[in-house]
């Protein structure tokens, strides 16, 4: 689609991806399909290690688990404040997981390919766990950098403190980027900042992702796809400036 014959929505989303500076992804059911039960593996390891830690049987130890997760936004920040467990040590352990359910994604591979611009991750998983996934998903050389919970100081999304020393800590301009998560909530504070938000569906089991709130600019159950479209908007050409 041209900007001769687009829609005025969609003048509007080509004008506002042809200044993007910094395309920004999350990564546990972002980058990777959810449908592939990945993150199912974590959250069962997290629930081992919160039984074994507080000698819980293990619903009891979900309970908890949940409770961390919704009151801290993760459940390592919960487990910090009330055990004083070592993030190191509990981040090891829930990442010791089957990563051969993830393939390569040769979509999203040749999408990012197309894609101008500096791509960044930004997750509330650990630097290592995040490398392992782009190089099973054969995308690692997209990106220039990693800012993970260490790098956040283990203040988790979406507490807008985090959302502040990533823009900091990579140059980021707001409104020159986007950022890609399957979380609605961690999309709000992206938003206030000014920047665009796209939510991945369908994100994790159990998480309320409203589509409809006003800090939800645009939503994709394919992101490749979503990229590919979107590569083609911005390029040399499209009216997105060589």
């Amino acid at each position: 689609m041209t900007e001769a014959n687009a829609s005025p929505a969609d003048r509007s989303r080509n004008e506002v991806m042809e200044r993007v500076e910094h395309w920004v992804f999350d990564l546990d059911n972002t980058l990777y399909s959810a449908q592939c039960r990945l993150f199912h593996q974590i959250d069962q390891r997290m629930g081992e290690y919160i039984a074994g830690l507080l000698q819980l049987a293990y619903g009891d130890a979900r309970q908890v688990q949940k409770k961390y997760f919704h009151t801290y936004g993760t459940t390592l920040r919960g487990l910090m404040i009330h055990h004083q467990v070592d993030p190191s040590t509990y981040l090891k352990f829930v990442h010791d997981i089957d990563l051969t359910v993830i393939e390569p994604d040769f979509a999203l591979d040749a999408a990012l390919t197309r894609l101008p611009g500096i791509k960044v991750i930004f997750t509330n998983a650990d630097r290592t766990h995040a490398e392992q996934v782009i190089r099973r998903l054969g995308v690692a050389r997209h990106f220039s950098a990693i800012f993970d919970i260490h790098d956040a100081d283990y203040v988790p999304k979406p507490e807008p403190e985090t959302y502040d020393r990533f823009v900091a800590n990579h140059a980021v301009t707001p409104h020159r980027s986007v950022l890609f998560e399957d979380t609605a909530a961690n999309l709000k504070p992206a938003a206030a900042l000014g920047m665009t938000t796209v939510l991945v569906k369908p994100g994790e089991e159990g998480v309320d992702n409203d589509v409809h709130g006003a800090h939800i600019h645009h939503v994709t159950s394919d992101l490749a796809g979503w990229l590919e479209d979107t590569a083609l908007r911005v390029a040399p050409g499209n009216g997105a400036p060589s």
